[in-house]
């Protein structure tokens, strides 16, 4: 693992830990800053797309004011770094706190993608875009499907 991926990775879990944490003073480290021509962008699962600095980190400190309890575990993580810009992707196994509140949970799957930039302060997200993975009883009539 070349140094730099070791760096983005770090970063990326930190990202997470920082959801996971409720810690806005932290994700605000871990965002780029806007530049004159380009900003940062977000997509939520579900949501619309969310472009600038300001409405990124608005949207993380909605979500997390309203998430009593998520945790995330990462699989099928796989990073590329192009110079001074890397892609890294990954499946989000969440769990979050269900509708009961503590005392029930619930699971789902987000595919992610997740873009760094290379900035003097080391290597900051740039974009985020997150697509829900859906599953259940519709899976399982797909695979009847395809038999017919």
């Amino acid at each position: 693992m070349s140094v730099d991926t070791a760096a983005i990775e770090t970063v990326n879990q930190d990202f997470y830990t920082a959801i996971e944490a409720g810690d806005l003073d932290r994700m605000t480290e871990i965002w780029a800053e806007d530049t004159a021509e380009e900003r940062v962008t977000c997509v939520h699962p579900g949501w619309t797309l969310l472009a600038g600095r300001s409405e990124v980190l608005r949207s993380w400190a909605l979500i997390m004011a309203n998430t009593t309890y998520i945790q995330f575990v990462l699989t099928d993580v796989n990073t590329t770094v192009l110079g001074d810009v890397a892609v890294l992707t990954c499946v989000e196994n969440i769990l979050t706190a269900g509708e009961e509140g503590e005392a029930s949970f619930a699971a789902g799957k987000v595919v992610a993608s997740n873009v760094y930039v290379r900035t003097p302060q080391g290597w900051r997200l740039w974009m985020h875009h997150g697509s829900p993975v859906l599953q259940g009883d519709e899976d399982e009539e797909e695979d009847g499907e395809l038999e017919r």
